[in-house]
């Protein structure tokens, strides 16, 4: 086994980047060759056909299943046009990642030789298959929606969303319901959450602008990552199986010369970025930026902003790519929140703002005091959302995976709070607190003066940048920093969005109110804004998100501190939370229901797993090759007390003596330990309750295995190297 070791460190070494073929084209030329763009559609449709499905994806406008037909010949067309032979609905359940079932365009045609035994194949793609499928749902989490005998589930088209070509497939993006009609995936949610807040920011924007008739969710990713040799991945069954190393004594060199983030990218990584750009840009995944990060051999690549719906499902779709391409590389991408012990983990800051059909950034500051009144609506509107559903922000992030990296010197804590820096903060005083008459007037006929000061239009290093905030706003957006990197991000999207309809919708209400009631619109839109000023300051933190003392501080504010995965859940199902999405239409108090428990099962199982891989590798390799090594070195203190005398020998030994005992007590405790851990689980599994479940996991398994990985990384310093079966951190995460 050690010499298996020794083998992939050398193959590693020795591996050089792979020719990637640069395309001839500019990017500009290649972008989206494998989407169904509208310049395609045009191709493809006749006029009317395209004029009317132009009608839904930009309006909303209830596709007529007249045209479906012609659009699915058309799409087909284009599809095969482009090598695809296969189709298959894409979809988003929960389970974090995405599924497909291939169906090929054959059919048979009827013919008048049907008589004598022959029937005619023909390609075809009705538009009945295209709008609607009935995937098997009984093998997709549920939380208990479905059955597992009711299979019935469908797969519905979403025309907001371009089809897409992978290999020989074409990929239509779909939302994923139950036979009764429940949501069991991230899209369906999502798209309700966008449209809600869509419609309650218009209607707050017309205030200021009439003419704006829709608003649109931005959403730009930041995708981190770790690329490990494969070799080196398949030499270590935990990160095969859990997708991080559950063992492994730090580096002597890590991450502390700060000489990785935006160093020289290595020629065998940068070989694979390139491959990954030009494969996602013909996706029209618009890949923007990359660099080295934090860690050593971890990567970041970033795209530019699209509309939120879009933004989710291009960054599945590049996941998956990540993961092949990376294969002919030789690499493995690890996507998990925390692979390695000791140096940063991987996030995927999602940066947020909104902005309306004529190109106003809801988010940007102004250059007139009414514009910046718009800005300062829109801030401080989102906070109240932030404010009111902070534990279900926090919730919306959560999982068994990220909680190893929220809280660690490179992540937020886990407290949702706000960053806005000096200037707004200032501004936000200043309204808060200035007298109203001061502050709002009306000048007879030179009209209305605001007292609100001018700011930049764009906020840029008006102050230091504070990376301990989850939730900062960056100048023109908010940068939701605590999602996880292997997150479908759309679960933070639907809370956010959700929670800021929410707020939008009440303010909107209570400003009518007054107009109503005889009030001057803009001096009611002042009074409740500087309501929401006050109620929402607890949410608005500057400081440092790691010490205590922000811990004791956000519990006096009525902040969420709750550290628990599974009882940070139990936000999803607040009456408050319920409330919320149900008055929305987002999702029903069923749908929520369900999606904890898939929740607390998920977490369970994730749990579950690293507790048998760690037992397996502690039984089977780590006190075995201890074992060996203490063998070898009582043999060596026999010999030397055979040939030096007893007493002398014995005195020489010294060191070995100490080794063979301090090995002896460690693999005893690891062997203590991990019947402790069985049992643990033993007695957790006899739980009936998901919740209960998880809860026991996390409270009484998980610890164990902290304790264990301790023994066995103490064990790493004094095994001899030759002996030690899996690869060490300083291979996995400094070869190139």
């Amino acid at each position: 086994m050690a010499n298996l070791r020794f083998k992939v460190v050398a193959e590693a070494f020795r591996k050089r980047p792979l020719e990637v073929e640069c395309p001839k084209e500019r990017p500009s030329e290649y972008f989206g060759r494998l989407v169904f763009t509208r310049e395609k559609m045009k191709n493809y449709l006749d006029t009317d056909v395209f004029e009317k499905l132009l009608n839904v994806i930009d309006n909303g406008a209830k596709l007529d299943s007249s045209i479906a037909d012609a659009v699915a010949k058309g799409m087909m067309a284009w599809a095969i046009d482009n090598g695809a032979t296969h189709y298959t609905h894409w979809f988003q359940p929960l389970n974090e990642g995405t599924a497909e079932k291939h169906d090929a365009f054959i059919s048979f045609q009827s013919s008048p030789d049907e008589e004598m035994g022959t029937r005619q194949m023909v390609e075809r793609l009705s538009g009945s298959l295209l709008m609607q499928q009935e995937p098997d749902a009984s093998s997709f989490p549920s939380g208990g929606i479905r059955a597992t005998f009711e299979a019935r589930g469908y797969s519905a088209w979403d025309p907001t969303s371009p089809v897409f070509i992978i290999d020989d497939t074409l990929c239509i993006p779909t939302i994923f319901i139950s036979y009764t009609g429940e949501a069991l995936d991230y899209k369906a949610p999502l798209k309700r959450a966008l449209r809600a807040v869509n419609e309650a920011a218009a209607a707050v924007e017309r205030y200021f602008d009439e003419s704006v008739e829709r608003v649109v969710s931005n959403l730009g990713w930041e995708q981190e990552y770790f690329l490990v040799d494969e070799g080196l991945y398949s030499a270590r069954p935990d990160l095969m199986l859990t997708g991080r190393t559950l063992m492994g004594h730090e580096s002597a060199k890590n991450q502390q010369m700060d000489d990785h983030y935006f160093g020289i990218i290595p020629d065998r990584v940068q070989a694979f970025m390139k491959d990954l750009e030009y494969q996602a840009l013909e996706l029209a995944i618009p890949c923007k930026t990359r660099h080295n990060e934090a860690a050593p051999n971890q990567f970041e690549l970033a795209p530019i902003y699209e509309e939120a719906n879009l933004a989710v499902d291009h960054n599945m779709q590049l996941m998956s790519l990540m993961k092949r391409v990376a294969r002919k590389h030789g690499f493995r991408v690890l996507l998990h929140e925390k692979p390695f012990a000791g140096i940063n983990g991987s996030g995927k800051h999602c940066n947020w703002s909104l902005s309306t059909d004529n190109g106003t950034l809801l988010h940007a500051p102004g250059k007139t005091a009414e514009q910046n009144l718009r800005f300062v609506v829109f801030v401080v509107e989102t906070l109240m959302g932030v404010y009111r559903h902070n534990g279900l922000l926090k919730a919306s992030i959560m999982s068994a995976t990220n909680a190893h990296r929220l809280g660690s010197n490179e992540a937020p804590p886990a407290i949702i709070s706000s960053f806005l820096g000096k200037q707004v903060n200032e501004l936000l005083e200043h309204i808060e607190k200035a007298d109203r008459d001061d502050l709002f007037s009306m000048k007879g006929k030179q009209g209305m003066s605001l007292d609100i000061p001018e700011i930049p239009e764009l906020l840029i290093d008006n102050t230091d940048r504070n990376r301990t905030s989850p939730f900062a706003f960056t100048g023109n957006r908010f940068e939701f920093r605590a999602v996880g990197s292997e997150a479908n991000c759309a679960s933070a999207m639907i809370a956010l969005s959700a929670a800021v309809a929410e707020a939008l919708a009440s303010f909107r209400e209570r400003v009518d109110r007054l107009i109503a009631a005889g009030q001057e619109k803009t001096s009611a839109i002042i009074d409740v804004l500087r309501d929401d000023i006050k109620t929402s300051k607890p949410i608005r933190f500057d400081g440092n998100g790691y010490s205590q003392e922000w811990v004791e501080e956000a519990t006096r504010r009525g902040l969420d501190v709750e550290r628990s995965c599974p009882i940070i859940f139990d936000r999803y199902l607040d009456e408050e939370s319920i409330q919320m999405f149900e008055s929305l239409g987002v999702m029903t108090r069923k749908e929520l229901a369900a999606r904890n428990e898939v929740k607390w099962d998920t977490y369970t199982k994730k749990i579950q797993i690293e507790a048998r891989v760690l037992g397996d590798l502690s039984l089977n390799h780590i006190i075995p090759v201890a074992t060996e090594y203490q063998t070898r070195l009582a043999t060596g203190v026999r010999s030397m007390m055979e040939v030096m005398g007893e007493e002398e020998g014995r005195g020489m030994s010294s060191r070995n003596i100490k080794l063979i005992r301090e090995i002896a007590e460690r693999t005893q405790i690891i062997e203590t330990k991990v019947e402790e851990l069985v049992e643990a689980r033993k007695q957790a599994n006899r739980i009936e309750s998901e919740r209960e479940k998880a809860i026991a996991y996390h409270d009484n398994v998980e610890p164990k295995m902290g304790d264990i990985r301790y023994q066995i990384d103490k064990l790493e310093l004094i095994v001899a190297d030759e002996l030690w079966t899996l690869p060490k951190y300083r291979e996995l995460l400094f070869i190139r």
